[in-house]
């Protein structure tokens, strides 16, 4: 389902108004550039056939559906130029060796949450930073190899970074849902 474009103009407007950076304004441009597309039942089949096996050959997917390969290859292209898919390899946290997953909350002063932002996506340990709204400036997900680990990246590296005032970490200790390939628009689809 295409996103209502007055709600993103409206919302970052809010944002421009009350002195938000540029990188919002930046995040509209590229939302604005996104084609917002229909998708139909082919479509959905296409996508619920990669969401089980990402790297099916087309030609295969076209067998499935009764399409030429020809057609499955060109919705595809469509629905990636569109950015309404995009197919890629997710990575099984505890088979790459990390035991520990957490939340952090993180408070900031003295700099932009965005700066931090920043340099918070460039740990590898990382794996997801959303500036947010609320008691936290920013929310992170991340991974470690073990206690050892952790404690050397959150008191050596995360906390020591210039503007972070507080961490709020949270450990997983039992994960009931992780699911990388949740969609929005799995809701009436008939796929």
């Amino acid at each position: 389902m295409p996103v209502a474009k007055s709600s993103r103009t409206s919302c970052a407007s809010v944002w421009r108004r009350n002195g938000a950076s540029a990188d919002v304004a930046l995040q509209e441009q590229r939302a604005e550039r996104v084609s917002q597309i229909e998708l139909d039942e082919t479509d959905h089949a296409i996508i619920a056939l990669l969401r089980a096996d990402g790297r099916l050959p087309f030609r295969s997917i076209a067998r499935e559906l009764g399409l030429t390969e020809a057609t499955v290859r060109s919705r595809v292209r469509r629905l990636e130029e569109s950015r309404t898919m995009r197919v890629v390899a997710v990575t099984d946290i505890e088979a790459a060796g990390f035991g520990m997953l957490l939340a952090i909350g993180v408070q900031v002063e003295s700099r932009s949450p965005e700066e931090v932002a920043r340099e918070l996506a460039a740990v590898p340990e990382v794996f997801s930073v959303n500036v947010v709204v609320g008691a936290q400036d920013i929310e992170i997900l991340m991974v470690a190899e073990d206690q050892v680990a952790l404690h050397r990246l959150l008191h050596e590296r995360i906390a020591t970074m210039p503007g972070v005032r507080r961490l709020t970490p949270a450990l997983a200790v039992n994960v009931l849902k992780n699911q990388p390939d949740w969609v929005p628009f799995d809701r009436g689809a008939s796929a």
